[in-house]
């Protein structure tokens, strides 16, 4: 099989050093990241790019508000840059390019949250627009006051998909609905807080107060469960554990009925039930055989290519050059005081990559990149 080099960046400071680390060592991908989206803004959107910055201003006058911490670090990586054409605004608009779509970009997602024999699992599958895949960065984050933390998440993006070294842990799936409200913050941004909450509690805390400037799933875990928060402008709804405590979501609402949301990926219905029946018959073979479930078996899960194009796994193989495919899984063990988490690029496809630790660096203090 192929080995999809894994871009790891280890970033420590404050806001601003951070952003700088993260601009310096990521420049590169930050201009692919530009180049990519603000043809996807105009081809999705009909948005030139001044428009895509007057609408990141209101974003970044939210920000000032609400996050100012994650502004000045959005900051620090235009400055870290060094590039003359590019500035804060330009690193906003990538924060915030799920508003700024208004939920035209379909990133398919399929996430579970599992609780079995005392632990807790986290997982997603991550779908996207392939020509992304080489902006993609295993990083970690730490802040003086806050907890360590490791996110793989698309280069100038400061917030994504991930886990702290207390065992918070936090899957996305992308939902396409309306309104969008700039005076609350973008996901990205929501996401960057769970990631360094120091409790369920606190990260629900947070977002109950701030809400959320678009629509979208969240699955929040920790050692001891997970909930799904279905977050949108008009309010938050809240998805318990089932009677297995399991937790699965793709890219429709269950249960928010707020908001204007068209049926948009027509596959999103079908890989619910899909991972559903996945997961039943996992915990059969567990319950029968006595076996202990780790990564692995949970991993496996996200293999299925049944009802293609639309499956959970969606092969890069099969699809075209710009097709949406499944980029990343990222499989979390949320062990109180021990968690830790595998990601695989290409998964199910014949350049599959070998199973990358995501906080192996953990007790190292370098800021470095290198390939796993």
């Amino acid at each position: 099989m192929g080995d999809h080099k894994l871009l790891r960046v280890e970033l420590k400071g404050t806001p601003n050093e951070i952003g700088t680390q993260h601009g310096t060592l990521l420049r590169v991908q930050i201009l692919r990241q530009l180049t990519f989206y603000k043809t996807l803004f105009k081809i999705r959107s009909n948005l030139d790019w001044p428009q895509v910055l007057t609408i990141a201003e209101e974003f970044q006058n939210t920000l000032l508000k609400v996050a100012p911490d994650s502004l000045e670090e959005i900051s620090g990586i235009a400055k870290g840059m060094n590039e003359p054409d590019i500035g804060p605004l330009d690193i906003v608009a990538l924060n915030c390019r799920s508003e700024i779509a208004l939920g035209q970009f379909s990133d398919g997602c399929t996430s579970l949250g599992m609780h079995i024999n005392g632990t807790e699992f986290l997982a997603q599958n991550w779908d996207w627009n392939s020509e992304i895949k080489d902006n993609i960065v295993l990083m970690s984050i730490e802040r003086i006051g806050k907890p360590k933390f490791w996110m793989v998440t698309e280069a100038g993006i400061i917030g994504k998909i991930g886990f702290n070294a207390l065992s918070i842990g936090v899957c996305l799936n992308a939902i396409r609905a309306k309104p969008m409200v700039s005076s609350k913050p973008p996901i990205h941004i929501l996401l960057r807080l769970v990631l360094e909450s120091t409790s369920m509690k606190d990260a629900m805390g947070q977002i109950m107060k701030l809400g959320c400037a678009t629509s979208a799933h969240m699955l929040i875990a920790d050692s001891a469960g997970s909930q799904g928060v279905e977050v949108s402008p008009p309010g938050t709804f809240i998805i318990k554990e089932d009677s297995e405590r399991i937790v699965v979501h793709t890219n429709h609402f269950l249960l928010n009925n707020l908001v204007e949301e068209p049926l948009w990926l027509m596959d999103s219905p079908s890989r619910l039930e899909r991972i559903r029946v996945l997961v039943a018959e996992l915990l059969v073979r567990e319950n029968s055989k006595g076996t202990q479930v780790v990564i692995q078996h949970v991993r496996n899960l996200f293999r299925d290519t049944a009802n293609p194009p639309g499956s959970i796994c969606r092969v890069l193989d099969v699809a075209g050059a710009d097709s949406i495919v499944s980029i990343f899984n990222i499989c979390m063990n949320l062990r109180k005081g021990r968690p830790e988490a595998e990601v695989v690029f290409h998964l199910g496809s014949r350049s599959e990559g070998e199973p990358k630790p995501a906080n192996r660096d953990r007790g190292s203090g370098s800021t470095q990149v290198n390939k796993a």
